[in-house]
């Protein structure tokens, strides 16, 4: 089974995405994609509290990401991939690794230089263009928080 989400979402696996994506897609792994969180054991038992049992839970460096991409394409396990920020995404997505997947943007919460783009939603110039380098590599970006939401396309995001 495809990826059946691979979000940007700064919080990381939460209630909203255990309850809100998981349950409806029927999720079997959640594959966290974070360098420092994936060298810091103690962390990763901390995000593991939220997760049901039935649903295995890895964390992963960028590089070792890349690598697993095909591999979870093919895999029967349905598979949450998440990461914390747009950078991340686009290292991930960088010569096309991503290419046929839906990108969703979830949680990108207010920071210095960030402007509101939608509720959940807040950008930096340069990682709205580092959006636009994503999508460029044939990933379909969009935001929306929960299934029930509506998808607003990359295109149609306002500018802030």
């Amino acid at each position: 089974m495809p990826i059946v989400l691979f979000r940007v979402d700064e919080r990381l696996i939460h209630g909203q995405v255990v309850v809100g994506w998981g349950g409806p897609l029927h999720a079997d792994r959640i594959v966290v994609v974070d360098d420092e969180l994936a060298a810091s054991p103690w962390e990763q038992e901390l995000y593991c509290l939220g997760v049901p049992p039935e649903i295995e839970a890895r964390f992963l460096t960028v590089a070792a990401a890349r690598g697993d991409v095909p591999a979870w394409k093919a895999d029967a396990k349905r598979t949450i991939v998440l990461v914390r920020d747009v950078e991340t995404a686009a290292r991930i997505a960088d010569g096309g690794v991503l290419a046929g997947e839906e990108v969703n943007l979830g949680g990108i919460h207010h920071a210095e230089g960030r402007a509101r783009i939608l509720p959940y939603l807040h950008l930096r110039p340069d990682e709205r263009a580092r959006l636009d380098e994503i999508a460029a590599t044939g990933a379909e970006v969009s935001a929306r928080d929960l299934p029930a939401s509506r998808k607003v396309p990359l295109k149609e995001l306002p500018a802030g």
